[in-house]
């Protein structure tokens, strides 16, 4: 699972990560519904914002008709579990969106010459992908009223926008495509909505939200980046980190102020990842990021002589582990793939035995808040609203 947008269960608390696991499964099932399995890679973190969005401005009434939730079977991912998960126009939006920018960012790659890409015949299989799941994430998008074409275009103005560029170049000319893209997905949510006076402010925050993308992802790729010789946006045009983090800042600061043009039915899970995890996602890219209930040196101020057991206190090495062999440890991990522990759970290796944390269960719990504590001025779900 990909995406900046991360958020962990301590800093959501159970009723927002109920809604976030909905929009998210729904994302996944919608894929699957109108595109196939297959399409299902390309489920994102990021992606489940456009249905997040699309709900939180649905009048109360109209949610509660069950039009947009059903009651999806079991699922591996879930435990074999049904859920309540996200349908309709929101979940559907999403699917589309993400398929387009999922076949942007492969022939991106394949341009790139990227790992494996390089090679003749898988870079050839690659543009195919990409071209099925640009067909059909225009398909998806005209099933609700949103021409992806602006999303192609940006696309390749993406494209030659990079073979342009330099030092000197303005690092924000770089991020305009995919600001522009950005923008248009989240202004549509207000039409699916019925809200157009949401269009103007949700299009703000959807170009911030694109910029923000684009920085992060190149500041986390510009290591890997200088080492393969791949095109980097910071490396290429010459911008320092500094400048980088300053733009970041920018983006989040005008992003909670055109969220707060938005009139919402039902905010709270738009504003908690919007508002809250995009500072987290900036710290985490950028370095700076600390955990408050896990480490040495947490928020609840424990150090390394805390007694063992304290949130943040140093364990004890762990008993050494019998390591499996391949063919046995890919036996444990199909095994694994059949309850949630890989997804959200915790699980020991399959080939090593080490406890690990699952994919989304990693928690890096800045700004973590427990219920009647408030954080960044503004009270977290359970502590009776919020004064942002």
């Amino acid at each position: 699972m990909f995406g900046m947008v991360r958020p962990c269960r301590h800093r959501l608390g159970e009723r927002l990560r109920t809604q976030w696991m909905a929009h998210l499964c729904g994302l996944c099932l919608a894929l699957r519904k109108d595109h196939g399995q297959f399409a299902r890679i390309v489920t994102n973190y990021d992606g489940l914002l456009i249905s997040v969005l699309t709900e939180a401005q649905l009048a109360g009434a109209v949610r509660e008709t069950g039009a947009w939730r059903r009651t999806a079977g079991p699922c591996p991912l879930r435990g074999m579990r049904t859920a309540s998960v996200a349908r309709g126009e929101g979940a559907r939006l999403a699917a589309a969106v993400s398929l387009v920018l999922a076949s942007a960012k492969v022939r991106d790659h394949v341009a790139d010459g990227d790992g494996l890409l390089a090679r003749r015949p898988v870079a050839s299989a690659a543009r195919r992908v990409a071209a099925s799941w640009g067909r059909a994430g225009a398909r998806g998008g005209s099933a609700v009223g949103f021409d992806t074409d602006v999303l192609v275009d940006a696309v390749d103005r993406q494209l030659g926008i990079e073979a342009l560029a330099g030092p000197g170049t303005a690092l924000l000319t770089v991020t305009e495509p995919t600001e522009s893209a950005t923008a248009a997905a989240f202004a549509h949510t207000a039409i699916l909505a019925a809200r157009p006076g949401n269009a103007a402010p949700l299009a703000e925050a959807g170009r911030l939200f694109g910029r923000l993308a684009h920085l992060l992802d190149a500041v986390e790729d510009r290591d890997a980046d200088a080492a393969a010789g791949a095109w980097n946006p910071l490396t290429a045009t010459g911008t320092p980190l500094t400048e980088a983090r300053r733009l970041a800042d920018d983006a989040v600061h005008g992003i909670r102020l055109a969220l707060r043009e938005v009139e919402f039915e039902e905010g709270r899970l738009a504003h908690r990842l919007l508002v809250h995890e995009l500072p987290v996602a900036v710290d985490r890219a950028f370095g700076t990021a600390s955990c408050a209930t896990h480490g040495s040196h947490g928020a609840h101020g424990t150090g390394p002589y805390a007694p063992p057991g304290t949130p943040g206190a140093p364990q004890p090495p762990e008993p050494p582990h019998r390591r499996r062999g391949l063919i046995e440890g890919c036996a444990v991990f199909l095994a694994l793939g059949c309850t949630c522990q890989l997804c959200c759970g915790e699980y020991e290796d399959p080939w090593t035995g080490e406890r690990k944390q699952g994919g989304c269960d990693g928690c890096d719990c800045s700004g973590c808040c427990e219920c009647g504590s408030c954080c960044d001025g503004c009270c977290c779900d359970g502590c009776g609203g919020c004064n942002c």
